[in-house]
């Protein structure tokens, strides 16, 4: 009995070791991953001309899911060494804190894609904003800020007016040359709500894409957290059987 129960202690640490350096592994993941996230939501919040943009359309909401995605990412990185150290100190109170630990990270990175796509995406939240502001900058495009911006964008962008050539018609405003191809002189067809918006989704894509990566890590952290602080207290269990047989 005593060997059989020897045995199984020695299996059960060697479950816990490859446990822990598999959790070990994934928290060196989670760190390149996070960092990755932080330098790519700090690039597209400081880009010199895409801020231009966002500022003069008033898009500013498009940068709310940016902000949490970047404390998400510091708290990835924060929270990785923290579980190493957790896994290899075999504590059952330290391996719970990072449990706790993961679920917020992953309510964070769940939360900055769920706004950020929100104000991002075809269809979503954005586009209302930006028709405002491109029917505002059209009305006022006698002004020479006003016409200096809707060059700025409908150039960069190749778009027209908010929903395409007819905007400038209805609001009885003269067509711009910048509204037409350089090549084949014709008006954009398509507004710059769907332009810009098409634009956004591409940049916001890759950052929402590898925030809702690392969510499924945290969630894959916490389960082997859990299976560790099983692991543990059977192996500490049967330690103490084993004594009592003897």
């Amino acid at each position: 009995m005593a060997m059989t129960r020897g045995s199984e202690v020695a299996k059960l640490s060697s479950q816990i070791r490859g446990i822990n350096f598999t959790i070990f592994i994934l928290n060196a993941i989670l760190w390149i991953l996070g960092g990755a996230m932080f330098g790519l939501a700090i690039w597209l919040r400081v880009e010199p001309g895409f801020q231009e943009w966002v500022e003069f359309l008033d898009i500013q909401d498009f940068y709310i899911g940016i902000y949490i995605l970047i404390v998400a990412s510091i708290f990835v990185m924060i929270i990785a060494f923290y579980g190493s150290a957790a896994a290899l100190s075999d504590s059952a109170l330290l391996l719970y804190i990072n449990i706790g630990l993961q679920a917020l990270c992953f309510i964070l990175g769940l939360a900055g894609s769920a706004i950020l796509l929100d104000y991002s995406t075809y269809d979503s939240e954005i586009q209302a904003i930006i028709h405002r502001s491109m029917t505002s900058l059209i009305i006022n495009s006698q002004h020479e800020k006003a016409a200096q911006i809707l060059r700025m964008v409908q150039e960069g962008i190749g778009c027209c007016g908010a929903n395409g050539p007819m905007d400038y018609l209805d609001l009885l405003k003269p067509l711009p040359t910048e509204c037409r191809d350089s090549v084949t002189g014709n008006a954009y067809f398509h507004g710059c709500v769907e332009e810009l918006t098409w634009y956004l989704e591409g940049r916001s894509g890759w950052l929402a894409g590898l925030a809702l990566s690392l969510c499924m890590l945290h969630v894959v952290q916490a389960v082997l957290s859990l299976i560790a602080i099983q692991a543990t207290e059977k192996e500490r269990n049967t330690s103490i059987f084993k004594k009592m047989d003897r």
